[in-house]
């Protein structure tokens, strides 16, 4: 009989320290999920901004038509920015309302969060090449820099990756949340040590 209630006076600590840390984590997620819903919306609407933009490229003069359309960079950077900007949407409506944590979840928001900012990153990225070779051209190559003749389309063009950059930013953050929000779920590594199976990680 007294060692059944010894164990009991030891269980009861450890259920407290796991309701506690439970009911933390919970405060925590509540203080989170405005700012990560306002940080999910923001690129809807520099997305949106970022592909008007850029649809409207087209200048005409002496020397002839250019538009967006006829550099492919240019229409990767549209279609990223449409599909960045539904994703940011559907995202926001998620977060928005409450709902219990799980791992899969999680894992779910988190390779989202990855796919989509690198797909935003490597638009801004290869956009911001083709506008490099617009203002300056490449001697080596003897391409001639464009921007001295279609000075209106670059401005253009270079607000729209502007934009786009900002939407990179709020990416990166939400992918840095998920992230953590994911990782967190896992306890650390048994030091090298200790006794017994070592596990590299579980969920909790």
């Amino acid at each position: 009989m007294s060692k059944m209630a010894d164990e009991k006076v030891m269980a009861a600590p450890e259920s407290a320290g796991v309701g506690e840390d439970a009911g933390e984590q919970t405060v925590a997620e509540a203080r989170v999920r405005p700012v990560e819903t306002l940080l999910r919306a923001v690129p809807l609407g520099l997305c949106v901004a970022a592909m008007a933009v850029m649809l409207r490229d087209t200048q005409t003069n002496e020397y002839g038509t250019v538009s967006y359309s006829d550099l492919g960079g240019f229409r990767y950077l549209v279609y990223a920015n449409g599909l960045c900007a539904a994703y940011s949407l559907v995202s926001a409506f998620y977060t928005a309302v409450p709902r219990p944590a799980t791992l899969c979840r999680s894992w779910i928001v988190f390779l989202l969060d990855q796919v989509f900012t690198y797909l935003i990153l490597a638009a801004g990225a290869a956009s911001a090449e083709l506008l490099y070779l617009a203002y300056n051209g490449d001697k080596e190559v003897t391409w001639s820099e464009a921007c001295g003749v279609f000075g209106g389309f670059c401005r253009q063009a270079r607000t729209s990756v502007g934009i786009t950059f900002g939407s990179v930013l709020c990416y990166i953050l939400l992918s840095l949340i998920s992230s953590y929000r994911l990782f967190s779920a896992y306890d650390a590594p048994l030091p090298a040590g200790s006794k017994g199976i070592e596990i590299a990680a579980f969920p909790r």
